[in-house]
Protein backbone atom coordinates (compact mmCIF):
# COMPACT_ATOMS: atom_id res chain seq x y z
CA UNK A 1 0.00 0.00 0.00
CA UNK A 2 2.97 2.64 0.83
CA UNK A 3 4.64 1.81 -2.45
CA UNK A 4 1.28 2.53 -4.07
CA UNK A 5 1.02 5.30 -3.09
CA UNK A 6 4.58 6.32 -3.35
CA UNK A 7 4.55 5.40 -6.64
CA UNK A 8 1.25 7.80 -7.01
CA UNK A 9 3.14 10.57 -5.50
CA UNK A 10 5.78 10.61 -7.78
CA UNK A 11 3.60 10.37 -11.00
CA UNK A 12 2.23 13.71 -9.21
CA UNK A 13 4.87 15.26 -9.14
CA UNK A 14 6.59 14.41 -12.57
CA UNK A 15 3.63 16.15 -14.29
CA UNK A 16 3.45 18.96 -11.84
CA UNK A 17 7.05 19.25 -13.24
CA UNK A 18 6.21 18.77 -16.98
CA UNK A 19 3.13 21.14 -16.61
CA UNK A 20 5.27 24.16 -15.04
CA UNK A 21 8.08 23.82 -17.85
CA UNK A 22 4.48 23.59 -20.45
CA UNK A 23 2.98 26.82 -18.46
CA UNK A 24 6.20 28.63 -18.77
CA UNK A 25 6.85 28.21 -22.68
CA UNK A 26 3.17 29.10 -22.98
CA UNK A 27 3.00 32.01 -20.88
CA UNK A 28 5.91 33.86 -22.54
CA UNK A 29 4.56 32.88 -26.03
CA UNK A 30 1.19 33.95 -25.23
CA UNK A 31 2.20 36.98 -23.80
CA UNK A 32 3.80 38.00 -26.42
CA UNK A 33 0.74 37.14 -28.94
CA UNK A 34 -1.34 38.98 -27.00
CA UNK A 35 1.11 42.14 -26.74
CA UNK A 36 1.85 42.55 -30.65
CA UNK A 37 -1.79 41.96 -31.25
CA UNK A 38 -2.98 44.76 -28.65
CA UNK A 39 0.01 47.33 -29.98
CA UNK A 40 -0.57 46.51 -33.88
CA UNK A 41 -4.85 47.63 -32.95
CA UNK A 42 -3.58 50.30 -31.03
CA UNK A 43 -1.53 51.67 -33.98
CA UNK A 44 -4.35 50.94 -36.68
CA UNK A 45 -6.86 52.72 -34.27
CA UNK A 46 -4.18 55.47 -35.18
CA UNK A 47 -4.02 55.47 -38.32
CA UNK A 48 -7.79 55.39 -38.99
CA UNK A 49 -7.55 58.73 -37.28
CA UNK A 50 -4.70 59.86 -39.14
CA UNK A 51 -7.09 58.72 -42.36
CA UNK A 52 -9.48 60.69 -41.13
CA UNK A 53 -8.25 63.97 -42.34
CA UNK A 54 -6.01 62.43 -45.12
CA UNK A 55 -8.14 59.77 -46.38
CA UNK A 56 -5.86 59.02 -50.19
CA UNK A 57 -4.24 57.21 -47.69
CA UNK A 58 -7.02 54.36 -47.33
CA UNK A 59 -5.92 53.30 -50.90
CA UNK A 60 -2.55 52.31 -49.71
CA UNK A 61 -4.08 51.01 -46.49
CA UNK A 62 -6.60 48.47 -48.76
CA UNK A 63 -3.45 47.40 -51.24
CA UNK A 64 -2.01 45.98 -48.05
CA UNK A 65 -4.91 44.12 -46.53
CA UNK A 66 -5.14 42.73 -49.47
CA UNK A 67 -1.06 41.63 -49.64
CA UNK A 68 -1.86 40.44 -46.18
CA UNK A 69 -5.02 38.65 -46.97
CA UNK A 70 -2.74 36.88 -49.59
CA UNK A 71 -0.02 36.21 -47.04
CA UNK A 72 -2.68 34.52 -44.48
CA UNK A 73 -4.22 32.66 -47.08
CA UNK A 74 -0.70 30.84 -48.28
CA UNK A 75 -0.16 30.07 -44.24
CA UNK A 76 -3.52 28.68 -44.06
CA UNK A 77 -3.13 27.05 -47.31
CA UNK A 78 0.10 25.20 -46.16
CA UNK A 79 -1.09 24.50 -42.29
CA UNK A 80 -5.24 24.54 -42.83
CA UNK A 81 -5.28 23.54 -38.99
CA UNK A 82 -4.49 26.93 -37.79
CA UNK A 83 -7.97 28.49 -39.46
CA UNK A 84 -10.74 29.67 -37.01
CA UNK A 85 -10.10 29.71 -33.47
CA UNK A 86 -8.36 26.58 -32.98
CA UNK A 87 -10.39 25.03 -30.22
CA UNK A 88 -12.12 22.19 -32.21
CA UNK A 89 -8.00 21.82 -33.96
CA UNK A 90 -7.11 20.75 -30.25
CA UNK A 91 -10.16 18.90 -29.40
CA UNK A 92 -9.60 16.77 -32.62
CA UNK A 93 -6.23 16.13 -31.33
CA UNK A 94 -6.76 15.16 -28.50
CA UNK A 95 -9.71 12.84 -29.13
CA UNK A 96 -7.47 11.67 -32.26
CA UNK A 97 -10.02 12.34 -35.08
CA UNK A 98 -7.22 15.23 -36.05
CA UNK A 99 -3.35 14.65 -36.84
CA UNK A 100 -0.84 17.30 -37.19
CA UNK A 101 2.64 18.41 -37.11
CA UNK A 102 3.12 21.07 -33.80
CA UNK A 103 5.55 23.27 -34.99
CA UNK A 104 4.09 24.32 -38.50
CA UNK A 105 0.83 24.98 -36.35
CA UNK A 106 2.38 26.70 -33.63
CA UNK A 107 4.35 29.01 -35.94
CA UNK A 108 1.78 29.57 -38.78
CA UNK A 109 -0.79 30.23 -36.27
CA UNK A 110 1.28 32.42 -34.18
CA UNK A 111 2.12 35.06 -37.22
CA UNK A 112 -1.65 34.53 -38.96
CA UNK A 113 -3.13 35.07 -35.83
CA UNK A 114 -1.40 38.26 -35.36
CA UNK A 115 -1.98 39.69 -39.15
CA UNK A 116 -5.82 38.61 -38.82
CA UNK A 117 -6.54 39.93 -35.02
CA UNK A 118 -4.18 42.84 -35.33
CA UNK A 119 -6.13 44.71 -37.86
CA UNK A 120 -8.92 45.46 -36.15
CA UNK A 121 -11.25 42.22 -37.17
CA UNK A 122 -13.87 40.89 -34.83
CA UNK A 123 -11.96 37.95 -33.68
CA UNK A 124 -10.44 37.03 -30.14
CA UNK A 125 -7.35 36.15 -29.28
CA UNK A 126 -8.11 33.93 -26.82
CA UNK A 127 -8.98 30.26 -29.31
CA UNK A 128 -5.33 30.80 -31.45
CA UNK A 129 -4.00 31.21 -27.56
CA UNK A 130 -5.48 27.74 -26.65
CA UNK A 131 -4.11 26.30 -29.95
CA UNK A 132 -0.39 27.90 -29.09
CA UNK A 133 -0.23 26.58 -26.01
CA UNK A 134 -1.64 22.62 -27.09
CA UNK A 135 1.27 22.63 -29.69
CA UNK A 136 3.50 24.01 -26.59
CA UNK A 137 2.43 20.75 -24.94
CA UNK A 138 2.38 18.65 -28.15
CA UNK A 139 6.28 19.81 -28.62
CA UNK A 140 7.30 18.98 -25.49
CA UNK A 141 5.98 15.50 -25.75
CA UNK A 142 7.33 14.82 -29.09
CA UNK A 143 10.63 15.70 -27.25
CA UNK A 144 10.60 13.09 -24.75
CA UNK A 145 8.57 10.61 -26.81
CA UNK A 146 5.93 10.23 -24.06
CA UNK A 147 3.24 7.88 -24.01
CA UNK A 148 0.21 8.50 -25.71
CA UNK A 149 -1.75 9.30 -22.75
CA UNK A 150 0.85 12.07 -21.15
CA UNK A 151 1.06 13.32 -24.47
CA UNK A 152 -2.91 13.87 -24.02
CA UNK A 153 -2.14 15.34 -20.53
CA UNK A 154 0.58 17.73 -21.70
CA UNK A 155 -1.98 18.48 -24.76
CA UNK A 156 -4.70 19.54 -22.02
CA UNK A 157 -2.31 21.37 -20.00
CA UNK A 158 -0.98 23.58 -22.85
CA UNK A 159 -4.42 24.36 -23.64
CA UNK A 160 -5.46 25.34 -20.26
CA UNK A 161 -2.20 27.96 -20.07
CA UNK A 162 -2.54 29.37 -23.56
CA UNK A 163 -6.45 30.83 -22.13
CA UNK A 164 -4.89 31.68 -19.08
CA UNK A 165 -2.46 33.77 -20.52
CA UNK A 166 -4.51 35.45 -23.03
CA UNK A 167 -7.73 36.04 -20.25
CA UNK A 168 -5.69 36.05 -16.89
CA UNK A 169 -8.44 33.61 -15.77
CA UNK A 170 -6.90 30.09 -14.58
CA UNK A 171 -9.32 28.56 -13.02
CA UNK A 172 -11.74 29.57 -15.66
CA UNK A 173 -9.26 27.69 -17.95
CA UNK A 174 -8.81 24.65 -16.01
CA UNK A 175 -12.56 24.41 -15.91
CA UNK A 176 -12.61 24.67 -19.70
CA UNK A 177 -10.44 21.75 -20.41
CA UNK A 178 -12.75 19.76 -17.65
CA UNK A 179 -15.88 21.02 -19.08
CA UNK A 180 -15.62 21.66 -22.87
CA UNK A 181 -12.92 19.70 -23.74
CA UNK A 182 -13.01 16.34 -21.95
CA UNK A 183 -16.08 16.54 -20.38
CA UNK A 184 -14.71 14.25 -17.90
CA UNK A 185 -12.60 14.63 -14.38
CA UNK A 186 -9.28 12.96 -14.48
CA UNK A 187 -7.06 14.07 -11.40
CA UNK A 188 -3.83 14.04 -13.25
CA UNK A 189 -5.57 16.56 -16.28
CA UNK A 190 -6.37 18.81 -13.84
CA UNK A 191 -3.70 19.10 -11.33
CA UNK A 192 -1.56 19.11 -14.51
CA UNK A 193 -3.75 21.47 -16.13
CA UNK A 194 -3.71 23.79 -13.04
CA UNK A 195 0.14 24.06 -12.80
CA UNK A 196 0.36 25.85 -16.24
CA UNK A 197 -2.63 27.82 -16.04
CA UNK A 198 -0.90 29.27 -12.65
CA UNK A 199 2.66 29.78 -14.18
CA UNK A 200 1.31 31.15 -17.78
CA UNK A 201 -1.49 33.71 -15.72
CA UNK A 202 1.57 34.50 -13.80
CA UNK A 203 3.71 35.37 -16.56
CA UNK A 204 1.21 37.23 -18.11
CA UNK A 205 0.34 39.48 -14.93
CA UNK A 206 3.60 40.60 -14.91
CA UNK A 207 3.74 41.80 -18.25
CA UNK A 208 0.40 42.82 -18.47
CA UNK A 209 -0.32 44.40 -14.93
CA UNK A 210 -2.76 42.70 -12.11
CA UNK A 211 -5.63 44.85 -12.76
CA UNK A 212 -8.39 41.89 -14.51
CA UNK A 213 -9.05 42.09 -18.11
CA UNK A 214 -12.45 43.74 -17.65
CA UNK A 215 -12.35 45.42 -14.00
CA UNK A 216 -15.49 47.33 -14.05
CA UNK A 217 -15.53 48.58 -10.55
CA UNK A 218 -16.98 48.71 -8.07
CA UNK A 219 -21.00 47.19 -8.07
CA UNK A 220 -23.57 46.74 -5.40
CA UNK A 221 -25.69 43.60 -4.79
CA UNK A 222 -28.78 42.70 -7.36
CA UNK A 223 -32.05 42.54 -4.98
CA UNK A 224 -33.84 39.34 -5.07
CA UNK A 225 -36.71 41.53 -6.44
CA UNK A 226 -35.34 41.74 -9.95
CA UNK A 227 -34.68 38.17 -10.31
CA UNK A 228 -37.91 37.98 -12.63
CA UNK A 229 -36.06 40.24 -14.74
CA UNK A 230 -33.56 37.77 -15.04
CA UNK A 231 -35.06 34.84 -15.52
CA UNK A 232 -36.39 36.91 -18.99
CA UNK A 233 -33.25 37.74 -19.61
CA UNK A 234 -31.85 34.22 -19.76
CA UNK A 235 -34.27 33.13 -21.91
CA UNK A 236 -33.77 35.78 -23.79
CA UNK A 237 -30.21 34.98 -23.77
CA UNK A 238 -30.82 31.40 -24.80
CA UNK A 239 -32.71 31.93 -27.98
CA UNK A 240 -30.33 34.39 -29.01
CA UNK A 241 -27.38 32.32 -28.48
CA UNK A 242 -29.46 29.09 -30.42
CA UNK A 243 -29.36 32.04 -33.54
CA UNK A 244 -25.73 32.48 -33.08
CA UNK A 245 -24.97 28.60 -32.75
CA UNK A 246 -27.26 28.13 -36.30
CA UNK A 247 -25.79 31.55 -38.32
CA UNK A 248 -22.12 30.58 -37.45
CA UNK A 249 -22.55 27.05 -38.49
CA UNK A 250 -24.06 28.00 -41.74
CA UNK A 251 -21.32 30.28 -42.70
CA UNK A 252 -19.68 27.83 -45.32
CA UNK A 253 -22.22 27.90 -46.78
CA UNK A 254 -22.27 31.45 -47.65
CA UNK A 255 -18.61 32.11 -48.09
CA UNK A 256 -18.50 28.56 -50.91
CA UNK A 257 -20.56 31.11 -52.71
CA UNK A 258 -17.37 33.37 -52.89
CA UNK A 259 -15.96 32.84 -56.41
CA UNK A 260 -11.84 33.17 -54.41
CA UNK A 261 -10.68 29.32 -53.06
CA UNK A 262 -11.12 29.40 -49.19
CA UNK A 263 -7.66 29.85 -47.84
CA UNK A 264 -8.20 33.50 -49.71
CA UNK A 265 -11.85 34.49 -47.93
CA UNK A 266 -9.81 36.54 -45.60
CA UNK A 267 -9.90 39.64 -48.28
CA UNK A 268 -13.22 39.83 -47.66
CA UNK A 269 -13.49 41.47 -43.97
CA UNK A 270 -9.94 42.94 -44.39
CA UNK A 271 -11.39 45.39 -46.64
CA UNK A 272 -14.75 45.59 -45.15
CA UNK A 273 -13.29 46.32 -41.84
CA UNK A 274 -11.71 49.56 -43.50
CA UNK A 275 -14.74 51.64 -43.76
CA UNK A 276 -15.87 50.17 -40.14
CA UNK A 277 -12.42 51.64 -39.19
CA UNK A 278 -12.68 54.94 -40.78
CA UNK A 279 -15.59 55.63 -39.46
CA UNK A 280 -15.54 53.86 -35.67
CA UNK A 281 -11.95 53.24 -34.90
CA UNK A 282 -13.00 53.01 -31.69
CA UNK A 283 -15.08 49.43 -32.33
CA UNK A 284 -12.20 47.89 -33.72
CA UNK A 285 -10.89 44.39 -31.96
CA UNK A 286 -12.49 41.78 -30.07
CA UNK A 287 -14.54 43.84 -27.96
CA UNK A 288 -12.95 44.55 -24.78
CA UNK A 289 -12.90 48.01 -24.75
CA UNK A 290 -16.47 48.19 -25.92
CA UNK A 291 -17.27 46.34 -22.70
CA UNK A 292 -15.80 48.86 -20.30
CA UNK A 293 -17.35 51.88 -22.04
CA UNK A 294 -20.52 50.52 -22.19
CA UNK A 295 -21.26 51.09 -18.43
CA UNK A 296 -18.92 54.37 -18.73
CA UNK A 297 -20.84 56.24 -21.38
CA UNK A 298 -24.66 56.32 -21.29
CA UNK A 299 -26.47 55.02 -24.74
CA UNK A 300 -29.72 55.01 -26.14
CA UNK A 301 -31.41 51.53 -27.36
CA UNK A 302 -31.37 52.58 -30.65
CA UNK A 303 -27.65 52.97 -30.42
CA UNK A 304 -27.13 49.64 -28.60
CA UNK A 305 -29.07 47.83 -31.35
CA UNK A 306 -27.45 49.26 -33.82
CA UNK A 307 -24.12 48.47 -32.38
CA UNK A 308 -25.24 44.82 -31.65
CA UNK A 309 -26.22 44.09 -35.24
CA UNK A 310 -23.17 45.44 -36.53
CA UNK A 311 -20.96 43.62 -34.19
CA UNK A 312 -22.74 40.45 -34.54
CA UNK A 313 -22.68 40.37 -38.44
CA UNK A 314 -19.54 41.42 -38.89
CA UNK A 315 -17.79 39.11 -36.23
CA UNK A 316 -19.81 36.33 -38.58
CA UNK A 317 -17.87 37.78 -41.76
CA UNK A 318 -14.65 37.70 -39.38
CA UNK A 319 -14.67 34.41 -38.72
CA UNK A 320 -16.61 32.69 -41.44
CA UNK A 321 -13.69 33.60 -43.75
CA UNK A 322 -11.59 30.88 -41.90
CA UNK A 323 -8.90 33.38 -40.45
CA UNK A 324 -6.85 32.46 -37.37
CA UNK A 325 -9.27 34.10 -34.42
CA UNK A 326 -11.56 33.13 -32.04
CA UNK A 327 -14.99 33.80 -30.83
CA UNK A 328 -14.46 34.06 -26.80
CA UNK A 329 -14.17 37.53 -26.63
CA UNK A 330 -16.60 38.43 -29.53
CA UNK A 331 -19.25 36.61 -27.71
CA UNK A 332 -18.33 38.51 -24.59
CA UNK A 333 -18.65 41.61 -26.28
CA UNK A 334 -22.35 40.70 -27.77
CA UNK A 335 -23.40 39.72 -24.73
CA UNK A 336 -22.20 42.45 -23.00
CA UNK A 337 -24.50 44.50 -25.69
CA UNK A 338 -26.98 42.31 -24.94
CA UNK A 339 -27.05 43.18 -21.44
CA UNK A 340 -26.43 46.67 -22.06
CA UNK A 341 -29.87 46.67 -24.39
CA UNK A 342 -31.69 44.81 -21.75
CA UNK A 343 -30.68 46.99 -19.15
CA UNK A 344 -31.22 50.14 -20.28
CA UNK A 345 -35.20 49.24 -21.43
CA UNK A 346 -35.57 47.69 -17.73
CA UNK A 347 -34.53 51.56 -16.61
CA UNK A 348 -36.21 53.25 -18.88
CA UNK A 349 -39.44 51.19 -18.85
CA UNK A 350 -39.43 49.18 -15.69
CA UNK A 351 -38.23 51.10 -13.07
CA UNK A 352 -34.63 49.30 -12.63
CA UNK A 353 -32.03 51.59 -10.71
CA UNK A 354 -29.62 52.79 -13.10
CA UNK A 355 -26.69 51.86 -10.96
CA UNK A 356 -27.62 48.20 -12.03
CA UNK A 357 -26.85 48.96 -15.29
CA UNK A 358 -22.98 47.44 -14.82
CA UNK A 359 -24.96 44.25 -12.95
CA UNK A 360 -27.02 42.82 -16.60
CA UNK A 361 -23.80 43.67 -18.66
CA UNK A 362 -21.69 41.17 -16.18
CA UNK A 363 -24.82 38.61 -16.37
CA UNK A 364 -25.69 38.71 -19.79
CA UNK A 365 -21.99 38.14 -20.52
CA UNK A 366 -22.12 34.83 -18.63
CA UNK A 367 -25.05 33.94 -20.06
CA UNK A 368 -24.46 34.46 -23.48
CA UNK A 369 -21.39 32.38 -23.40
CA UNK A 370 -23.55 29.55 -21.86
CA UNK A 371 -26.09 29.66 -24.57
CA UNK A 372 -23.45 29.25 -27.01
CA UNK A 373 -20.97 27.08 -25.59
CA UNK A 374 -23.14 25.55 -23.12
CA UNK A 375 -20.50 25.22 -20.73
CA UNK A 376 -22.21 27.53 -17.85
CA UNK A 377 -19.59 26.57 -14.92
CA UNK A 378 -16.58 28.05 -17.26
CA UNK A 379 -18.96 30.94 -18.45
CA UNK A 380 -19.67 31.74 -14.67
CA UNK A 381 -15.91 31.55 -13.51
CA UNK A 382 -14.29 33.18 -16.57
CA UNK A 383 -16.92 36.38 -16.55
CA UNK A 384 -16.16 36.17 -12.74
CA UNK A 385 -12.01 36.44 -12.93
CA UNK A 386 -11.99 38.43 -15.94
CA UNK A 387 -14.43 41.75 -14.07
CA UNK A 388 -12.56 40.59 -10.48
CA UNK A 389 -15.77 40.44 -8.05
CA UNK A 390 -17.67 37.68 -6.88
CA UNK A 391 -20.46 39.60 -5.99
CA UNK A 392 -22.34 38.26 -8.97
CA UNK A 393 -22.20 34.79 -8.57
CA UNK A 394 -25.96 34.08 -7.72
CA UNK A 395 -27.18 35.91 -10.43
CA UNK A 396 -24.47 34.51 -13.02
CA UNK A 397 -25.38 31.04 -11.81
CA UNK A 398 -29.10 31.98 -12.37
CA UNK A 399 -29.17 33.68 -16.08
CA UNK A 400 -26.70 30.66 -16.77
CA UNK A 401 -28.59 27.70 -15.78
CA UNK A 402 -31.77 29.49 -17.51
CA UNK A 403 -29.78 30.15 -20.82
CA UNK A 404 -28.10 26.50 -20.87
CA UNK A 405 -31.83 25.21 -20.48
CA UNK A 406 -33.43 27.40 -23.20
CA UNK A 407 -30.63 26.80 -25.80
CA UNK A 408 -31.08 22.91 -24.82
CA UNK A 409 -34.61 22.84 -25.27
CA UNK A 410 -34.21 24.51 -28.91
CA UNK A 411 -31.77 21.21 -29.47
CA UNK A 412 -28.50 23.52 -29.31
CA UNK A 413 -24.96 21.97 -28.63
CA UNK A 414 -21.83 22.90 -27.49
CA UNK A 415 -20.51 25.19 -30.65
CA UNK A 416 -17.17 23.80 -30.32
CA UNK A 417 -17.92 20.56 -30.65
CA UNK A 418 -20.57 20.87 -33.46
CA UNK A 419 -17.14 23.09 -35.00
CA UNK A 420 -15.41 19.57 -34.41
CA UNK A 421 -17.66 17.49 -36.01
CA UNK A 422 -18.22 19.87 -39.19
CA UNK A 423 -14.41 19.84 -39.33
CA UNK A 424 -14.30 15.94 -39.05
CA UNK A 425 -17.14 15.41 -41.85
CA UNK A 426 -15.25 17.64 -44.51
CA UNK A 427 -11.70 15.63 -43.94
CA UNK A 428 -10.38 12.54 -43.88
CA UNK A 429 -7.23 13.24 -42.15
CA UNK A 430 -5.96 9.63 -41.06
CA UNK A 431 -5.74 6.49 -42.70
CA UNK A 432 -9.11 4.74 -41.84
CA UNK A 433 -7.94 1.66 -41.02
CA UNK A 434 -5.60 2.64 -38.81
CA UNK A 435 -6.55 1.30 -35.31
CA UNK A 436 -6.91 3.92 -32.13
CA UNK A 437 -8.32 3.20 -28.39
CA UNK A 438 -11.09 6.30 -27.61
CA UNK A 439 -11.78 6.78 -24.04
CA UNK A 440 -15.38 7.06 -22.55
CA UNK A 441 -16.46 8.24 -19.57
CA UNK A 442 -18.96 6.76 -17.24
CA UNK A 443 -20.95 9.76 -16.04
CA UNK A 444 -23.85 9.92 -13.23
CA UNK A 445 -26.32 10.03 -15.79
CA UNK A 446 -25.51 6.98 -17.71
CA UNK A 447 -27.03 3.75 -17.72
CA UNK A 448 -23.14 2.23 -17.32
CA UNK A 449 -23.08 3.07 -13.96
CA UNK A 450 -23.69 -0.62 -12.37
CA UNK A 451 -24.19 -2.46 -15.01
CA UNK A 452 -22.08 -5.25 -15.91
CA UNK A 453 -20.34 -5.61 -19.44
CA UNK A 454 -22.38 -8.12 -20.82
CA UNK A 455 -25.46 -6.34 -20.44
CA UNK A 456 -24.70 -3.66 -22.62
CA UNK A 457 -24.90 -3.97 -26.54
CA UNK A 458 -21.75 -2.23 -27.59
CA UNK A 459 -21.53 -0.69 -31.06
CA UNK A 460 -20.02 -2.47 -33.89
CA UNK A 461 -16.59 -2.10 -34.30
CA UNK A 462 -15.87 -2.09 -31.07
CA UNK A 463 -13.64 -3.68 -28.27
CA UNK A 464 -13.42 -2.86 -24.67
CA UNK A 465 -9.68 -3.26 -24.16
CA UNK A 466 -9.46 -1.58 -20.02
CA UNK A 467 -11.31 -0.03 -17.58
CA UNK A 468 -9.46 2.60 -16.04
CA UNK A 469 -10.54 3.37 -11.96
CA UNK A 470 -8.71 5.20 -9.48
CA UNK A 471 -5.63 5.76 -11.57
CA UNK A 472 -5.52 1.83 -11.69
CA UNK A 473 -6.29 -0.14 -15.17
CA UNK A 474 -8.70 -2.96 -14.94
CA UNK A 475 -8.77 -5.69 -17.60
CA UNK A 476 -12.51 -6.47 -18.32
CA UNK A 477 -14.55 -9.11 -18.21
CA UNK A 478 -18.72 -10.12 -18.73
CA UNK A 479 -19.03 -9.68 -15.21
CA UNK A 480 -17.17 -6.87 -14.69
CA UNK A 481 -19.50 -3.98 -12.82
CA UNK A 482 -18.65 -0.54 -14.46
CA UNK A 483 -18.92 2.00 -11.81
CA UNK A 484 -19.67 6.39 -12.41
CA UNK A 485 -15.94 8.24 -13.18
CA UNK A 486 -14.61 5.13 -14.78
CA UNK A 487 -13.10 5.86 -17.95
CA UNK A 488 -13.46 3.17 -21.04
CA UNK A 489 -10.91 2.43 -23.12
CA UNK A 490 -12.48 0.67 -26.18
CA UNK A 491 -10.39 0.20 -29.25
CA UNK A 492 -11.80 0.75 -32.73
CA UNK A 493 -10.18 2.41 -36.24
CA UNK A 494 -10.31 6.03 -37.36
CA UNK A 495 -12.89 5.47 -39.74
CA UNK A 496 -15.50 4.42 -37.27
CA UNK A 497 -14.26 6.77 -34.16
CA UNK A 498 -16.63 9.85 -34.59
CA UNK A 499 -19.52 7.34 -35.13
CA UNK A 500 -18.61 5.45 -32.19
CA UNK A 501 -18.45 8.48 -30.09
CA UNK A 502 -22.02 9.03 -31.24
CA UNK A 503 -23.16 6.19 -30.18
CA UNK A 504 -22.32 5.63 -26.89
CA UNK A 505 -23.34 9.19 -25.94
CA UNK A 506 -26.82 8.26 -27.12
CA UNK A 507 -26.69 4.72 -26.70
CA UNK A 508 -25.84 5.73 -22.67
CA UNK A 509 -27.62 8.64 -21.39
CA UNK A 510 -30.59 8.17 -18.86
CA UNK A 511 -33.69 8.42 -21.40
Amino acid sequence: MLKKLHTTDQTRLYFILKGGIVGIISGVLVSIFRLTIEKMTEYVQHFYLFAQEKPLWLIFWAMLSIVVAIFIGYLIKAQPHISGSGVPQVEGLLQEEIHYRWFPVLLNKFVGGILAIGPGLFLGREGPSIQLGASVGQGLSSTYDSPKYEQKILISSGASAGLAAAFNAPIAAVLFIVEEVHHTFSPLIWLTSLVSSIIANFISLYIFGLQPVLYLGHMEDLPLKYYGLLLILGVFLGVLGRMYQKNLLNLPKWFNKLPIPSPFYGLVPLLLVIPIGFYFPNLLGGGNQIILNLEENSHSLYLLLLLFLLRYLFSMISYGSNLPGGIFLPILSLGAILGALFGVFSIEYLGLESFYLKNFIIIAMAGYFTAIGKAPLTAIILVTEMVGSINHLMPLGFVALIAYIVVDSLGGHPIYESLLDRLVSFKKIADPNEKIVIEFPVTAESILDGMPVRDFVWPEETLLVSIRRNEQDILPHGDTILRMDDTLLILTDTDHATDVRRQLRKKTLIK
